[in-house]
C-alpha cells in the first residue's frame, strides 16, 4: 500500500507539474503574442512618422494645403526601402484618393530608380507629363499640357484598355508634349498625371517635386484638377 501511495504521488506530482507547466506557457504565450501586437503598432507609427513629409514642408505650402483637394506625400525608392519597411513596397507608391503610401491602396503614383511610374496592376494604365518649372499654384484645366489628359476618353472594354497601357508604355507626343507612364524625376519640376485604376479611381492631377532627400526619396505638393466617374471594365 505504502508503495502504490508513494506512486500515486510522484504522478500526481507529475501531472500537476505538467499542468502548470502548460498554463504558464499558455500565458507566456498570450503576453507575447499581446508584446507583438504592440510592438506592430509601434512600428506602423514609426513608419508613419518615417513617411510623412517634414514640418518645414507643411510651413512652406500652408496656406496652398488650405485650398481644397490638395496634399503633400513622400514617395520612397523602392530599390531601397522595399525589403526594410511593413508597408507594402516600402512606401514608393502613393495614392492621392487615400492619401497612403500602401501599394494595395489605390497605388497611382511610384518611385523607383529615378523615374516616376503610373499603371500598376491588371489593365489599369496611366500618363504622366512633365510640364519644367511651373508653380504648381498656376497649373489649371486650361493649361495646355493638362488638355489632352482631361480629354482622354477612358476604355470600357478589356482589349481598348490594354492597347492604352501599350500607348502609356511606349509614349505618345501631342503638339509638343510627351505624355508616358514612365518619366525621369525633376527635382523642382511640375508633372500632370492621369491616372485610370478600374473599379477603384480615375483622377486627373498636377504636381510638384519639391525636393530629393538624401536617402533618395521624393516630396511632392499636389492638387487634384478632376475626379472622374469610377471607371468599369468588361472583359470578353
Amino acid at each position: 500500500m505504502t508503495r502504490f501511495l508513494t506512486c500515486a504521488i510522484k504522478v500526481s506530482v507529475i501531472v500537476l507539474v505538467i499542468v502548470v507547466s502548460g498554463f504558464s506557457q499558455s500565458r507566456d504565450r498570450a503576453a507575447l503574442i499581446k508584446e507583438i501586437d504592440g510592438l506592430r503598432e509601434q512600428l506602423k507609427q514609426k513608419e508613419l512618422e518615417f513617411l510623412a513629409p517634414a514640418p518645414e514642408d507643411h510651413t512652406r505650402f500652408a496656406e496652398f494645403l488650405l485650398q481644397p483637394n490638395t496634399g503633400l506625400g513622400r514617395l520612397l525608392p523602392r530599390e531601397k526601402y522595399r525589403e526594410r519597411l511593413s508597408v507594402r513596397e516600402g512606401g514608393a507608391y502613393y495614392s492621392f484618393t487615400t492619401q497612403s503610401n500602401s501599394y494595395d491602396s489605390d497605388s497611382q503614383i511610384g518611385l523607383e530608380q529615378d523615374y516616376l511610374n503610373t499603371g500598376f496592376a491588371g489593365a489599369n494604365f496611366g500618363f504622366i507629363a512633365s510640364i519644367g518649372d511651373v508653380p504648381i499654384e498656376s497649373i489649371g484645366l486650361e493649361n495646355q499640357s493638362v488638355q489632352y489628359l482631361a480629354d482622354l476618353i477612358v476604355p470600357t472594354v478589356e482589349p481598348e484598355a490594354r492597347e492604352q497601357q501599350r500607348r502609356s508604355s511606349a509614349g505618345i507626343i501631342v503638339g509638343t508634349q510627351k505624355y508616358k507612364g514612365r518619366v525621369p524625376v525633376l527635382v523642382g519640376g511640375s508633372y500632370v498625371l492621369r491616372s485610370v485604376n478600374y473599379g477603384r479611381s480615375d483622377v486627373l492631377v498636377a504636381f510638384h517635386v519639391v525636393r530629393q532627400d538624401d536617402d533618395g526619396s521624393l516630396i511632392l505638393v499636389w492638387k487634384k484638377l478632376r475626379v472622374f466617374p469610377l471607371p468599369d471594365l468588361t472583359r470578353p
